[in-house]
């Protein structure tokens, strides 16, 4: 019943990505392909830190190969020789899994946060001399190619873009999938168990976790390539820092221990993004204060949040945790509120629009506008107001989870002595 219930619901979220998007506007769709780009590299990602256990912060230099190989094989495409345009990705996927061998091959001699800093190290390494190797990453401009018809498709506009990407992305995500219940893959849970147990059985750790790098090294070139052809461009960006760093954050936000976690923590965090990002140059800030909101009080990330829930679904008595969630849900709106009201004056009062208004003005501090309200910078309600709400949302949020804390307890003490450790459904806080 239970796998029924997930396959209804695949399908039901299947059919809305096939049948809504051109019916929506051309800033949409593009969205929705950077959201199924992101999904792609997060699953990719979560091979390595879900599957093996290996935290990787410089994916970013298999995710910028990968658009950077597409490129030169759209311009040779440009150039007479023939190529399908929706195969474009296999020059992704091949360079990806070339580079992934030979990173891999040396980053994986090392565990823990040693694994860590090596792969940052690769990654910063192609962003140093991408600018320098002209014929191969074009420089500070770049690389640019156009998307060439093939079979009567134009691939000129976004939404056949996106039914490419829909169809790569749905492709990669079920040999993922696949992967996942080979008995590698059963392998590699057990590489991130027990590594030592592994080599007492007498398999090659090392080897086994080359394998592992070099195929979600593959995957993000796939996803790098995709990018590539949805932008016609790329540049030594993509090998940045906060390339890698977006990737990790979307995974644990989405729940590193759920196949489907990245999926969900991409497209909150790349929905999040186009959405506010035009309201506020603060919205990486947001971005940050939640990864760390997450972290703390529900460490297994949104996916393990919901797959608690659906394990404990018999015990999960909704007429008597209705109230107590929705009184959490109203304690961190108000604390939302007050947060989102300092972040923003701050920005505001320390902005340069501000500043040359007070070098404008004849008698104190002008007052600024937020919100479509004019407020005083130096009166007492205008601070007093965030407080108020932060302090109140406060309250209210720690009477609910007392008592969301209290059921759950009660259900690991019904349950016995295992269950107990893991009854919170965020786990430890």
């Amino acid at each position: 019943m239970a796998s029924m219930r997930t396959i209804l619901i695949l399908a039901a979220i299947l059919l809305l990505l096939v049948a809504v998007p051109p019916f929506l506007g051309i800033a949409w769709q593009n969205a929705l392909v950077n959201v199924l780009i992101a999904s792609l590299f997060a699953l990719a990602f979560n091979l390595l830190i879900g599957q093996a256990g290996l935290l990787s912060f410089g994916h970013a230099a298999y995710f910028g190969i990968g658009a950077f190989a597409a490129l030169h094989l759209m311009i040779a495409v440009e150039d007479g020789f023939d190529f399908p345009t929706p195969l474009l990705p296999v020059a992704g996927a091949a360079a990806g899994l070339l580079v992934g061998i030979v990173a891999g091959y040396f980053a994986t001699m090392r565990s823990g946060v040693y694994f860590a800093l090596v792969t940052l190290a690769i990654a910063e390494l192609f962003h140093s001399l991408a600018p320098h190797l002209q014929g191969v990453f074009g420089g500070e401009s770049g690389v640019s190619s156009m998307r060439m018809p093939w079979q009567g498709i134009v691939f000129g506009s976004i939404i056949e873009v996106y039914y490419l990407t829909l169809g790569w992305v749905l492709i990669c995500g079920l040999a993922l999938w696949t992967y996942t219940r080979t008995p590698f893959g059963r392998l590699t849970l057990a590489l991130r168990d027990n590594e030592q147990r592994v080599r007492f059985l007498g398999y090659d750790a090392h080897a086994a976790k080359v394998i592992v790098f070099a195929i979600s090294a593959m995957f993000s070139g796939v996803a790098g390539a995709l990018l590539a052809i949805s932008n016609e461009t790329a540049n030594y960006s993509l090998f940045a820092t906060d390339v890698s760093a977006q990737v990790v954050l979307q995974t644990f936000v989405g729940g590193s221990t759920v196949f489907f976690g990245p999926v969900v923590g991409a497209a909150a965090f790349t929905l999040f993004s186009f959405l506010v990002s035009d309201l506020t140059r603060s919205w990486v800030f947001y971005q940050g204060l939640i990864f760390v909101l997450v972290m703390l009080f529900a460490p297994t990330g949104i996916g393990g949040v919901v797959q608690f829930h659906a394990r404990h679904r018999r015990q999960l008595d909704r007429s008597r945790l209705a109230g107590p969630y929705a009184l959490a849900l109203l304690g961190g709106l108000l604390i939302a509120g007050g947060v989102v009201y300092l972040t923003e004056t701050v920005a505001v009062l320390f902005g340069q629009g501000y500043a040359v208004r007070m070098r404008d003005a004849v008698d104190g501090l002008p007052n600024y506008d937020l919100f479509g309200i004019s407020w005083n910078p130096v009166s007492i309600l205008t601070w007093l107001l965030p407080l108020v709400l932060v302090a109140v949302g406060g309250v209210i949020l720690v009477r609910a989870r007392r008592s969301i804390a209290g059921f759950w307890d009660r259900v690991g003490r019904s349950d016995g002595p295992v269950e107990t450790k893991a009854a919170a459904p965020g786990g430890p806080a």
